[in-house]
């Protein structure tokens, strides 16, 4: 039996119909309250009028129209019995319904599992996952059934003649996860993908699509292929594996000065967004990380590209976008460990301004108008997610992520920002999870010799030092500023640099922990000088920002 798709929910005034009649696919937008005899008459009028038209084109052709068959009777059945004209389209079509147009039956599927959303990635590379972006209603993605296909070779001989059309290509299968890893077997060929959405053991009607080009080759060895031989597992409970990236922005990584000025040496084609994806979602996956949190993240990268792979590797998200701007802050954590309890995300000149726990702070600030100024004109976020351990949810702990302010001669502001940060961070904790360690990650665009990392690793910074006059005396705002924690530790320690670009190289990003909380179990092994200069400095074919991911174990204990 053929299926009739029924979608209808309550609260919506229609509902639609869809079926498969005489080769044509029928949609029908109807009334939920409207009575099911004017459906059944209007696919009658349908076969009429379709009866009709077919008389008229053989009469065209000068052919003699046969004798018209009597109109197909148009019925629904439900549990045997005939439906009463009478009964509201919202109750009539029921799941197991059966709709009889003259001898061909209809198995009625109301709210089916079905596929909203399917797209493959612009760009794949031999080698690199491809995970599709797939959106469900009445489905569970991690229910769904999937098959991967590789285009067979085409015959290119002289004898081949023509080129072979897309829906002509035959197909061989090749793989049936939600990530499929093409091999240099399938360079040349393009993929498709059938999914079939479900919702435990209740199927829907399968999505298929083909891949926009074909698969192409990968760069080689990439900067994090050796780290991976170190994360090839999750990290063993009550440890947890935790990444902090800055993964260039589209927006910054295509602008006239970057690939003239600040990348130079880096291929155009590296550069493009779509390449630099397939990069960055193999590294993280193979870095099997409990929490990842990145910074420079696109929007649009966030939603139709991290979301979908991360997701397909066990992973959710919440994303922050920074004010006045395409890109913002991403938190991921591996769902079969962790649930979000909640969320206490900032823009820290707001909070500055706004919130009565920065009112000590602010007073000081305000002594110099032009520190405050410039402090109130940065959109900086802050991301703070509360996470709670699901085996032990007890257990919960503290995940910060940030980019601080960017200039050079910014790091009054940057003292300031971490000032508002490690007090709102503080008030947090104390207010929502007691006694949970703080894991704050970011790229805070600080040396180990600035002022904030004297802040958050000593818990202190004295007014002498030389960031608060960083942009001048006429900015200076000499203050003794105190963190509201004791002492943190960064967990990956000091690295020569976690930035690398033709211009500059420094140990700007870092993973800073309570160590009386938590211990550094294992730090994954930054790559190697030769491997980040093999193409001259960041981002490059091989490494798809200028920033270097931080990855360590820490032992969380229970």
């Amino acid at each position: 039996m053929e299926p009739a798709v029924v979608r209808c929910l309550p609260g919506e005034a229609k509902l639609t119909i869809s079926f498969c009649l005489n080769g044509s696919q029928k949609h029908m937008l109807r009334d939920q309250d409207e009575a099911l005899g004017k459906v059944l008459a209007r696919i009658y009028n349908g076969i009429i009028k379709g009866q009709t038209k077919a008389k008229k084109s053989k009469k065209t052709k000068g052919q003699q129209p046969s004798e018209a068959p009597e109109p197909a009777a148009v019925k629904l059945y439900f549990g045997g019995d005939e439906v009463p004209d009478t009964a509201l389209n919202s109750e009539a079509w029921q799941d197991g319904a059966v709709l009889q147009v003259g001898d061909v039956k209809y198995s009625v599927q109301r709210n089916p599992p079905t596929v909203t959303t399917a797209e493959l990635p612009v760009s794949l590379l031999a080698d690199f996952p491809v995970c599709p972006k797939l959106e469900l209603e009445f489905g569970n993605l991690q229910d769904c059934e999937f098959t991967w296909f590789i285009e067979k070779v085409p015959d290119t001989s002289p004898e081949a003649g023509v080129e072979v059309p897309a829906q002509a290509s035959s197909w061989t299968e090749v793989g049936c996860g939600r990530v499929h890893i093409p091999s240099n077997q399938d360079i040349g060929r393009r993929l498709k993908l059938r999914c079939t959405p479900k919702d435990g053991a209740r199927s829907g009607p399968a999505k298929e699509l083909v891949s926009v080009g074909a698969v192409e080759a990968g760069p080689g060895v990439c900067t994090f292929d050796n780290r991976h031989a170190y994360t090839v597992r999750e990290a063993e409970w009550p440890a947890v594996r935790v990444v902090s990236y800055n993964i260039l922005a589209d927006i910054y990584a295509q602008t006239e000065l970057s690939k003239t000025v600040l990348y130079p040496y880096c291929a155009p084609y590296a550069l493009q967004l779509d390449y630099r994806q397939n990069l960055i979602k193999k590294e993280l996956a193979g870095y099997n990380a409990d929490i990842i949190c990145l910074q420079e993240v696109d929007k649009g990268v966030f939603m139709d590209s991290l979301t979908p792979a991360l997701d397909a590797f066990g992973l959710d998200g919440v994303f922050r976008i920074k004010e006045k701007q395409h890109e913002g802050l991403a938190t991921f954590y591996r769902r079969s460990k962790f649930k979000l309890l909640s969320r206490h995300d900032i823009m820290l000149s707001e909070a500055l301004t706004s919130d009565p726990i920065h009112a000590d702070l602010l007073e000081k600030v305000s002594a110099n108008s032009n520190l405050k100024d410039k402090m109130l004109q940065r959109s900086t976020t802050l991301q703070v997610s509360v996470l709670e351990d699901v085996n032990k949810p007890d257990r919960k702990v503290c995940v910060a992520n940030t980019h601080l302010y960017w200039h050079p001669k910014g790091g009054n502001v940057r003292l300031v920002q971490m000032g508002v940060t490690l007090q709102h961070l503080s008030h947090v904790i104390s207010e929502v999870a007691p006694g949970a360690p703080l894991v704050f990650c970011g790229d805070f665009n600080s040396s180990p010799n600035s002022g904030v990392f004297q802040l958050v690793s000593e818990a202190l910074v004295p007014q002498q030092h030389i960031d608060w006059s960083s942009s001048g005396p006429e900015d200076a705002c000499n203050m003794e500023l105190l963190s509201t924690f004791p002492p943190l530790l960064s967990a990956c320690s000091q690295p020569a640099y976690t930035n690398y670009v033709g211009g500059f190289h420094g140990c700007l990003d870092y993973i800073f922990i309570q160590p009386e909380s938590m211990q550094v179990e294992q730090v994954i092994p930054l790559p190697s000088h030769q491997e980040v200069t093999t193409y001259e400095a960041l981002p490059s074919v091989a490494h798809p920002s200028d920033h270097i991911a931080l990855v360590c174990d820490l032992r969380w204990n229970p």
